[in-house]
């Protein structure tokens, strides 16, 4: 006899606004003892990138290791404060406002440029290098102060659908690949192991409760990371990597960083501590496609969070005001000096969901863990020096999961269409070749491909084509506006997008994207 054929139902899952199955959402709150040890949860694991930056390019402009902590100090500051900002101004989302990779590009040009790489005294060189950085930055921040309060990325926001969306959220995630395996293999002892207890603690073990709380799956990151990090010290301590070679001891070795011994007890950092900004036109341009592509980048983060944070995508207002607040934390970045722009934490943004709590009141207090330890200098730089490969490890699944985030919004188009698989495929694969190309050629030349005269315009060529969701954005927003668009509404998934544009399309944005303290008088959403 036949087994009787499946129904409809069975086969196909109904599409959900909103993701399903998180703890909290965005308005609801933990307890305050367990909100607190996930805020610092989130500031741990904000370090990786805040340390990594600076590590990079302190040495590269004459700095000491003083100087790298001051600047790891002011960047951890500066995260708090605009984090703190955009979740209660900007889209109000539960996202860390973290430093960008996006900028090394323009500042790693800065630092060769040759009036500067020619002063002789280290010092004097990497003050002066910070003050040209800080200028092109402030300058830079313009774009989104502009394009954000203007509402004019709300405007421009119209030509995405979910189907144009889908490879740029996806590849914030996938186009960190080379932050993930290739960083833990450089020390494979330590990573490997981090990576198993991570997966180990957050997915197979999330049903162990202690007194009713899924402790393992809630803090599988802070335990994970104790128990490496002892691991690490044990293997540190014992002489492991005596004889080893110095690019193993800097990612194995606990005590390589010279964090703590040169950090001061107390530093509050301040604005133009530096000196004076210096302005230059073609720094200033090259920035400013750093500052696009941290726009765009955070664009995918934003909608990826709102899907983790169980909350509905945010209106187009919304995410135009956020870019706007996100402009005034580049200016911050600038005033300070940070070496580096703001843009959406992705690895925390996927904490949110392998901790399944997408609260705004833990990102509110990791943003409090971040200004207070960056102003008591040795605390801070003891939980700055744990070992860069233990962070890839993490990244490696957080990463993941938000480019899986951005996978899950094909879910609200036909993607039985043949036009459909033709823009999401051909987006994906050069929104991860055209950038590979270009890293691969700068390694090579010590060059990037655009290398005219012009070194504005190599900045910022090279700038927009070294980040994946950019490519990602640029192919699929184009070819999803020009073929076929009108017939194929449907098939990208519009009708579904078109309730949540407008802030009194769903009912549920009121609930989550009003502003606080009753700031909505004066700033009525569109």
């Amino acid at each position: 006899m036949a087994a009787p054929a499946p129904k409809p139902e069975e086969i196909s899952h109904p599409a959900m606004d909103q993701l399903q199955g998180l703890e909290y959402c965005i308005d609801s709150n933990p307890s305050w003892g367990e909100a607190i040890a996930l805020g610092f949860q989130h500031y741990i694991l904000a370090l990786g990138t805040a340390v990594m930056i600076p590590s990079f390019l302190v040495p590269l402009m004459g700095g000491t290791d003083g100087d790298k902590v001051r600047v790891v100090q002011t960047l951890l500051f500066i995260e708090g404060i605009n984090t703190l900002i955009q979740t209660l101004f900007g889209t109000r989302l539960p996202t860390v406002i973290g430093g960008s990779y996006a900028f090394m590009v323009p500042i790693i040009s800065i630092i060769h440029d040759s009036s500067l790489a020619k002063i002789d005294d280290p010092h004097l060189r990497f003050l002066n290098t910070m003050r040209a950085v800080q200028g092109a930055l402030i300058v830079a921040s313009s774009i989104q102060i502009i394009l954000g309060f203007s509402q004019l990325w709300a405007i421009c926001s119209r030509f995405f659908s979910p189907l144009g969306m889908v490879p740029v959220i996806a590849l914030v995630g996938f186009g960190l690949f080379d932050r993930g395996f290739p960083v833990v293999g450089r020390c494979v002892e330590i990573g490997i192991p981090m990576f198993i207890l991570f997966i180990v603690f957050s997915q197979y073990l999330k049903n162990f409760q202690a007194k009713k709380l899924p402790i393992l799956e809630r803090f599988a990151l802070l335990i994970s990371i104790t128990v490496i990090w002892a691991y690490a010290h044990l293997l540190t301590a014992s002489g492991a990597y005596r004889h080893r070679p110095d690019l193993t001891q800097i990612n194995c070795r606990t005590d390589k960083a010279n964090l703590i011994s040169s950090a001061p007890w107390i530093k509050i950092p301040y604005p133009l501590q530096w000196g004076a900004p210096t302005f230059d036109a073609g720094h200033a341009f090259g920035m400013m496609a750093a500052t696009l592509v941290s726009l765009i980048e955070s664009t995918g983060a934003y909608k990826a969070a709102s899907r983790l944070a169980s909350a509905t995508p945010p209106p187009a207002h919304v995410l135009s005001r956020g870019i706007g607040w996100q402009g005034i934390g580049i200016l911050l970045s600038g005033l300070f000096g940070t070496l580096s722009g703001s843009t959406v934490s992705v690895e925390n943004v996927g904490l949110l969901g392998s901790t399944r709590v997408g609260s705004r009141r833990v990102i509110q207090i990791s943003a409090g863990f971040m200004i207070f330890f960056s102003m008591l200098g040795k605390f801070g730089a003891l939980f700055a020096s744990i070992p860069f490969t233990i962070f890839a490890a993490v990244y490696c699944v957080l990463f993941g999961l938000v480019a899986s985030v951005g996978l899950s919004f094909l879910q609200f188009t036909n993607m039985n269409s043949m036009r459909n698989l033709f823009i999401t495929g051909v987006a994906f694969f050069l929104g991860l070749s055209v950038p590979e190309y270009f890293r691969e050629y700068t390694a090579k030349a010590l060059h990037g491909p655009a290398h005219t005269r012009a070194g504005w315009f190599n900045d910022f060529l090279n700038t927009i084509f070294f980040s994946s969701p950019t490519v990602a954005l640029i192919v699929a927003i184009f070819l999803d506006n020009t073929l076929d668009y009108k017939e194929s509404a449907r098939d990208r998934g519009m009708p579904w997008w078109v309730k949540f544009r407008t802030f009194k399309g769903d009912s549920r944005n009121e609930e989550f994207y009003t502003l606080p303290f009753n700031l909505n008088r004066f700033f009525p959403p569109s």
